[in-house]
């Protein structure tokens, strides 16, 4: 049970530290948004590089804050029905429906490694007046799919326990 215990406190510490990361990129987008548009419009001078880094922070984002809120059970679920049943039957449900999940997460690993290994061989740029590397992005993509697969194990083993025993072993935030 140890074991346990390290391996759920480990997954939720670099969820968390993933949302914060999330939360930094976040405010890089909002701020850089705001001076692209702001150069573009107001000055009638264009950045070249503002908007390809925020397209490559909206992908950073989007890999740490998906693992962040599967963590913290934040994913929108059809609550109309979900809502309504007991700890057991939601956890029946999430162990059927986390087939997807599995085999959704083992493509995105598998793709996910080819695109990356090949980004690398290339030294792939984004094709823009100023080339920024494309790589490190192409390399994130498996390794958060690779951190969610760990949030979705101790999601499994949660669920599996509450089956057998009708509770919850412990909550996310407390």
């Amino acid at each position: 049970m140890k074991i346990w215990k390290l391996y759920e406190k480990s997954v939720n510490l670099i969820a968390e530290l993933m949302g914060r990361i999330g939360w930094l990129l976040l405010l890089y987008c909002m701020f850089f948004g705001v001076v692209d548009v702001f150069l573009r419009y107001v000055l009638n001078s264009p950045s070249l590089w503002i908007s390809t880094t925020v397209q490559v922070a909206m992908v950073f984002m989007a890999c740490v804050g998906g693992v962040y809120a599967y963590n913290a059970d934040a994913f929108v679920k059809l609550d109309l029905f979900y809502a309504n049943f007991s700890p057991r039957k939601k956890a029946l449900c999430d162990l059927v429906t986390v087939i997807l999940t599995l085999a959704f997460l083992a493509v995105v690993i598998w793709k996910g490694m080819d695109a990356a290994l090949l980004s690398v061989k290339m030294n792939q740029m984004t094709p823009t007046s100023v080339p920024i590397p494309v790589y490190p992005m192409k390399i994130f993509i498996p390794i958060a799919a690779v951190v969610m697969l760990l949030v979705v194990i101790k999601k499994i083993i949660q669920d599996i326990i509450i089956l057998v025993t009708e509770k919850k072993t412990s909550p996310i935030h407390q």
